[in-house]
């Protein structure tokens, strides 16, 4: 399911990408602003990820399909280790296929110098904005998902949440490092188009952004880590994470439900 989500949303970034980037394509003859050919950027994305957290995918997995957003619930100890090597593997793999299956369906257009199968590169203010960029970008996105999933009232609402943010990032970041916050994502990117510049940048800023933000959600909560690992958990489908003692109320009822029924 993981992998799936990944492929789905690498497909998707390949497909916008080309879309609004690619010189013979209309829309990009269309909207000449570059602001605003990456807000539209931003909201089909946004959209695309929502809408994976929120399918019955995305609500059994938990709708990572991020290993550093794996590695930091790992740090909460909502993982078990068995899981928390093979989500990260079944990712990259996942990003990997999405991006082949992009490349089979847009042809030529993919690898074309305008869109270079949406890489992700520092930009105007060098490696160390994008360093910084992707790092503060990352902590912002999973201090959110901690904090609001953790909400009784806000909950429910979390894959909008990450949604927005992925929009709001994507149209305002993307300028300093591509927008990744991904290694899995940057990764598969890089393969097909050959073009490892400042890759390490990708692997280390998100997961330091998130494992800080993990920090940061327990030392304001007195150590006591989140109920689960999951982005979307008010559902009846199984979950493989660990619970904390101290369950939101959300988190008490769907549980109890998932009992009964076991």
């Amino acid at each position: 399911m993981e992998a799936g989500e990944l492929a789905v949303y690498m497909f998707s970034t390949c497909l916008f990408a080309t879309l609004l980037q690619h010189p013979a394509s209309p829309v990009r003859h269309a909207i000449q602003a570059d602001l605003s050919r990456r807000a539209l950027m931003g909201l089909a994305i946004g959209t695309t990820v929502g809408a994976m957290i929120l399918s019955p995918w995305g609500q059994q997995s938990g709708g990572h399909f991020n290993p550093a957003l794996t590695i930091a619930f790992f740090r909460l100890g909502k993982l078990e280790p068995w899981d928390a090597l093979f989500y990260p593997t079944a990712q990259f793999l996942g990003a990997i296929a999405g991006v082949a299956v992009a490349s089979f369906v847009l042809r030529d257009a993919l690898a074309s110098s305008a869109v270079r199968y949406a890489v992700t590169v520092p930009a105007m203010h060098g490696k160390a904005a994008a360093f910084f960029a992707e790092t503060a970008i990352s902590f912002v996105l999973m201090i959110t998902i901690l904090f609001v999933s953790n909400r009784e009232v806000l909950a429910p609402y979390t894959p909008h949440f990450v949604g927005a943010l992925y929009a709001i990032f994507i149209t305002f970041e993307t300028p300093l490092s591509g927008m990744s916050m991904n290694p899995a994502r940057t990764f598969a990117s890089a393969l097909y188009a050959s073009y490892w510049h400042a890759l390490w940048i990708y692997f280390i800023a998100p997961t330091l952004g998130m494992l800080v933000a993990a920090e940061v959600f327990l030392y304001a909560r007195g150590g006591i880590g989140p109920f689960c690992a999951k982005l979307h958990h008010a559902n009846k489908r199984r979950c493989i994470f660990h619970h904390s003692q101290q369950e939101v109320s959300f988190g008490k009822k769907f549980h109890s439900e998932q009992v009964n029924q076991a």
